[in-house]
C-alpha cells in the first residue's frame, strides 16, 4: 500500500481525511491527462476517433467494474443531471419516500417538481424506518443516498435487495456518489432500479464525470423526452432507434473526463477491489473504535453494526482550525467535522488525529 499512497502528492504533506468532498488525483492520472491534452494540441480535429473510443472503453469499464450491462450504463456529467433528467420522464403522481436531511441533490429534485413525498428518520433503525413506511402500502419511489453525505450512515444493502423482492413494484432510486469505489458491488444483483454517481470523490476521477446504471424495468416506468445528435452517435438514421440510456447523453461527452474516469477505474482494479474493500474496512472499524471511546460520534452511528469511512465528529471552529493548523485536511458538516478515509489512508494516521484529539487546546 506504501507503493499506491507515493500516488498521491498531497499524502506527502497531510493527513487528507477530506475524500468526501474531493477525491485527489494521482501521478499516474496526471502523466495520461497530460498526454491527452497535448495529442489535442497536436491532432485537434483529427481526435475525434480516439475520443469515440475513449467514451466507449469507460462505459465498458463502468459496467465490468459495477456489474451493469453496457446498454443500461448512461454517462452523465454529475449525479445531479442524471438525476434531474430521470425525475423529469417519472409520473409526478406517484409517491416517494426520501430520508430526512438526504443530500440535497437526491431531495430538491423531487421537491421542486411537486411528487407527493413522506420522509423517514436517519437513525440507528433506518431499515426499520423504510420498511415500516413502505409496508403502509403507499410509497411508489424510494430514493435515498447509500452513504449519508454528513454522518456516513450507510444503508444496508441486503436489506434494500429483500425490500426490492418484498416489493417489486418499489423503484429503488440511489446515489452512489458517497459509495462507489469505496468496496466491491454487483448493480445487477443489487436491490437497486437506478444507481447514480458522480466520479470525483472515491473514484478519483476529478470533476466531469459520473454516470446512471439502469435495470432493464427502468425504461418502462418513464417517458423520457432528452435527445441530441450525441445519442444517436451523429447518425440522423438513428434517431428513432436511440436506447433508454443512451438519452441520458444528448450532446458531446468530454473525453478528458470519461478518460479519467476510465483510468481510474483501471487503476483502482489494479490495486485490488478486494484490497480496497479490505483497507476499507480496517479504517471503518479503527476509526468508530477510536472515536466512540472518545464519545464524539452521534448515538446513532455508535448502535449501528456498519458504517462506512465517513464520519462526523463533535467539534466547533475551534477544533476545526486546530486540526487544519496540525495538517488534517477535513471539512464542517452540520454541527461538527467530517472525516472520510479512503483505501490509501493508514490505521497510524486515525491514531495521530486521535492523539490530537487528546490534546486540543
Amino acid at each position: 500500500m506504501e507503493k499506491v499512497r507515493k500516488q498521491f502528492p498531497i499524502l506527502r504533506q497531510y493527513i487528507y481525511a477530506n475524500t468526501p468532498v474531493l477525491g485527489p488525483l494521482y501521478d499516474d492520472l496526471l502523466d495520461w491527462r497530460q498526454e491527452h491534452d497535448l495529442d489535442f494540441i497536436m491532432k485537434a480535429s483529427g481526435m475525434r476517433d480516439t475520443t469515440l473510443q475513449i467514451i466507449s472503453e469507460c462505459r465498458t469499464a463502468v459496467g465490468t467494474y459495477f456489474g451493469c450491462k453496457g446498454e443500461n450504463i448512461a454517462l452523465v456529467n454529475n449525479f445531479s443531471t442524471g438525476m434531474n433528467m430521470l425525475l423529469g420522464a417519472l409520473d409526478p403522481n406517484q409517491k416517494v419516500l426520501l430520508l430526512e436531511e438526504d443530500y440535497p441533490s437526491v431531495v430538491w429534485p423531487f421537491e421542486t417538481r411537486g411528487f407527493p413525498i413522506s420522509y423517514v428518520e436517519i437513525d440507528e433503525h433506518l431499515e426499520d424506518n423504510i420498511r415500516i413506511a413502505v409496508q403502509k402500502g403507499d410509497v411508489d419511489i424510494l430514493a435515498l443516498s447509500i452513504v449519508q453525505w454528513q454522518n456516513g450512515i450507510k444503508i444496508d444493502l441486503d436489506f434494500l435487495k429483500e425490500l426490492k423482492k418484498a416489493h417489486p413494484n418499489l423503484l429503488i432510486l440511489a446515489d452512489g456518489t458517497q459509495f462507489c469505489g469505496t468496496t466491491s458491488f454487483d448493480f445487477e444483483s443489487s436491490g437497486i432500479d437506478v444507481l447514480g454517481t458522480s466520479a470525483y470523490k472515491w473514484l478519483l476521477s476529478g470533476y466531469g464525470s459520473g454516470f446512471m446504471l439502469f435495470k432493464d424495468n427502468v425504461k418502462e416506468r418513464c417517458q423520457l423526452h432528452t435527445m441530441g445528435f450525441n445519442a444517436a452517435n451523429g447518425d440522423p438514421q438513428k434517431k428513432d432507434s436511440v436506447r433508454f440510456a443512451r438519452r441520458f447523453e444528448p450532446g458531446h461527452l468530454a473525453c478528458l473526463n470519461f478518460g479519467s474516469l476510465k483510468f481510474s477505474l483501471y487503476f483502482m482494479d489494479k490495486v485490488g477491489k478486494d484490497v480496497i474493500d479490505t483497507q476499507n474496512r480496517k479504517l471503518s472499524l479503527k476509526a468508530k473504535k477510536e472515536f466512540t471511546e472518545l464519545g464524539i460520534l452521534q448515538e446513532a452511528v455508535v448502535k449501528r453494526k456498519e458504517h462506512s469511512t465517513i464520519f462526523n465528529i463533535k467539534g466547533d471552529d475551534q477544533l476545526f482550525q486546530y486540526l487544519t493548523d496540525s495538517d488534517v485536511i477535513c471539512a464542517q458538516r452540520g454541527e461538527g467535522i467530517r472525516l472520510g478515509f479512503h483505501f490509501y489512508n493508514t490505521e497510524k494516521e486515525i491514531d495521530a488525529i486521535v492523539e490530537m484529539l487528546k490534546k486540543r487546546p
